[in-house]
């Protein structure tokens, strides 16, 4: 999961309100508890320039979780006071490497190659896991077959401590 010489990167991919900026603000608390210097870079999926809406306002959680650096991009802004015009994650992640980073947590950006917790919160989701790569884990809202995830380390919402531990594991 390291991308360069020590920062680990993990992404968290679902659908609208599967639970992602939870899990963003969980695992970054976590890590800022450990000792780990973190951030994160948000997904403004929404289309357009984002605003005073929920990813402005995921950012300022992330923040408040324990992120030291973070940031939304959409409509080719990105919040940082910065215009830029289409950044891609390789490159918000090259801005970040000025910052001494442990992990940095992507939420979105599902087409992105680096390891990902993928969110279900139902059955219809389940076409995420065979639209994204490299999936570390699966977190899921519902009970699902085990002959379909067969392939993949999965939890269920309420696992809490379990996928905690084992994501914070992944990422030391």
């Amino acid at each position: 999961m390291a991308l360069g010489i020590h920062c680990s990167i993990l992404q968290i991919v679902g659908f609208q309100n599967s639970g992602k900026t939870t899990l963003m603000e969980k695992l970054i608390t976590r890590a800022e508890q450990e000792g780990l210097k973190v951030a994160s870079i948000k997904h403004h999926g929404h289309g357009g320039v984002p605003d005073n809406d929920s990813s402005s306002k995921d950012c300022i959680r992330h923040n408040k979780a324990g992120a030291i650096v973070s940031s939304v991009i959409g409509g080719g802004v990105l919040q940082l006071s910065a215009k830029v015009d289409n950044w891609n994650l390789k490159e918000m992640i090259e801005l970040y490497n000025v910052f001494p980073l442990d992990v940095i947590f992507v939420e979105g950006y599902k087409k992105e190659c680096y390891p990902k917790v993928v969110l279900i919160r139902n059955e219809r989701d389940l076409s995420l896991l065979y639209s994204v790569t490299n999936i570390l884990c699966v977190i899921s809202h519902i009970k699902l077959d085990k002959k379909i995830l067969k392939d993949h380390q999965v939890f269920q919402l309420d696992q809490e401590k379990l996928y905690i531990d084992y994501l914070m594991k992944e990422v030391v």
